[in-house]
């Protein structure tokens, strides 16, 4: 009898898990955790990219960013922003708590490694990076450029989140397809000062990835005091790919004689 009610009790609940689970692994101990509640301008964007919950499917992204020379490859693990990149003259990494670099030949980095590691990876998983925890979201003016308004969010950080929790962004979206198109942000990682001087990015292009909108075209131009100006760099990424594996740990592992960035 104890056996029996035992089975029935599996039953509904299993039953009453929501349809979308289906094909995860079911495990001993499962906690269900609520999606997180976004305010309604922040979220129909990512509702027009793929969606928060097809995002968090995936558990690592991989792109390239376009030279003329040899392509400058990416790997992040999604869930704890462990990355690696692999460039023509250096390998910079971080395992999840110290970041790393290691020099290929004679040719210097002349970067700063703390600040360039996950850079490139911010820019390119938006706005999926813009639901991350601590950060909080407030309607500011349109941005107007060829005759369209694009509404914007402006995102804040809790003091402590991230290398640079004072830096500031705004997200501009199309008002009738909510994509994102404009990203103006603010850099305080060496000054460690709140900025008003925003630099803007144009999200010229994208691509269809899993059922994700990813960028594959960014285009930086000159802005100041709201005013767009010509167009100063632009930036392709290709060969992008995102999966449901997890990389190995010892992926982000220090390679041998490594500078590890204290």
């Amino acid at each position: 009898m104890k056996k029996t009610l035992l089975l029935a009790l599996l039953s509904l609940a299993l039953f009453n898990c929501k349809q979308d689970t289906k094909t995860a692994d079911l495990k001993e101990d499962v906690s269900v955790v609520a999606p997180p509640s976004y305010p309604k301008d922040i979220a129909k964007v990512f509702d027009a990219h793929g969606g928060m919950e097809r995002w968090n499917n995936f558990n690592s992204l991989y792109f390239e960013i376009e030279s003329e020379g040899v392509n400058e490859k990416t790997t992040v693990a999604l869930k704890n922003r462990a990355s690696l990149i692999d460039a023509e003259h250096y390998y910079l990494g971080y395992d999840g708590k110290t970041v790393w670099l290691k020099e290929k030949d004679t040719v210097k980095y002349k970067s700063n490694p703390k600040f360039y590691y996950n850079l490139m990876f911010y820019f390119y998983a938006m706005p999926y990076v813009l639901g991350d925890d601590g950060i909080h979201y407030k309607e500011v003016a349109p941005l107007e450029h060829e005759g369209i308004a694009y509404p914007g969010v402006l995102i804040s950080y809790d003091n402590g989140v991230g290398e640079s929790s004072d830096d500031e962004y705004i997200l501009y979206y199309h008002p009738e397809t909510h994509q994102m198109t404009w990203l103006a942000y603010t850099v305080t990682f060496f000054s460690k000062e709140k900025s008003k001087k925003f630099s803007l990015i144009r999200y010229k292009e994208w691509e269809t990835l899993e059922g994700v909108l990813l960028p594959s075209t960014l285009q930086w131009f000159k802005y100041e005091d709201g005013v767009i100006g010509d167009m100063r760099n632009e930036l392709k990424f290709v060969n992008a790919k995102l999966d449901t594996k997890t990389p190995d740990t010892i992926f982000f592992a220090p390679k041998d004689n490594a500078t590890v960035i204290e």
